[in-house]
């Protein structure tokens, strides 16, 4: 599928968001080595913690009934686009049966390759729990846009400009593009833009407390997802009903604020 530009949208995004050169970078992390500096011991501790408390007893659990359910691998490991477009492997539970378009295709709503508990995993974004080892070794952080595949990252890249920028911060287990609904893949051009526009807002103002407070509303958003599986869900509003806001900030949407 083919996803056409749109220069006047991907104009208000340069503007905002491209560092030009290395002083303008370097700048950038000097001013945030505090902040930077905080965001990695609280990473350190909330890691050692799900490892040593809550992947310990899990993990095996999950090991048996992965195997049971499908043949293969219990971890699904990959190579993603990580801090200043660096390589690292990254780990999730197998939520699909072994294929050879895993590496290049993502994950679509009723896919028939996703088995039963990888859809449970997936809704309850338990797979993503091996992650918090990328962030114990220091390829991830909690708080961070998702990292990409190669080839999706390469092909957003050449839909929106400077979409890179979002390698400035390290990828994180979940972001604040993530806590807006932009969940799963992106196949349009205004998923890819409202993604994109979420993780450069968060890179611009990320703050500690910034961090905690997204790392509290996925904790909530995960429990209520674990809990809509018994009970009917509420009408919810998707992202792409939101409108623009022409308010001297072109990164504000209507139905959305970007306080969570």
């Amino acid at each position: 599928m083919s996803v056409e530009k749109s220069p006047g949208d991907v104009s208000l995004v340069s503007k905002a968001y491209i560092l030009e050169n290395n002083t303008s970078l370097r700048d950038f992390l000097r001013g945030r080595r505090r902040y930077l500096l905080a965001k990695r011991l609280f990473d350190i501790i909330l890691s050692l913690f799900v490892v040593l408390f809550i992947l310990s007893w899990l993990f095996p659990l999950l090991c048996i009934l992965i195997r049971l359910g499908s043949k293969g691998p219990v971890l699904f490991i990959q190579r993603r686009v990580g801090y200043m477009g660096r390589s690292f492997r990254c780990l999730k539970f197998r939520t699909m049966r072994v294929n050879k378009e895993a590496d290049t295709l993502q994950a679509t709503e009723n896919d028939p390759r996703v088995t039963r508990l990888g859809r449970l995993l997936r809704d309850s974004n338990l797979d993503e729990l091996p992650q918090f080892i990328n962030v114990l070794i220091g390829h991830m952080s909690i708080v961070g846009p998702r990292p990409h595949m190669y080839k999706d990252c390469l092909k957003f890249s050449n839909i929106v400009e400077s979409y890179k920028v979002r390698n400035l911060m390290k990828p994180g287990i979940t972001g604040l593009a993530q806590v807006k609904g932009f969940r799963g893949p992106a196949h349009d051009f205004n998923r890819i833009f409202l993604r994109f526009q979420w993780d450069a807002y968060y890179i611009r103002h990320a703050h500690f407390l910034f961090d905690l407070r997204i790392v509290h509303q996925t904790a909530m958003q995960t429990l209520g997802n674990i809990i809509g599986r018994f009970l009917p869900a509420e009408d919810q509003m998707s992202p792409t009903d939101m409108e623009w806001v022409d308010a001297g900030d072109k990164l504000f949407l209507k139905e959305k604020s970007v306080s969570i």
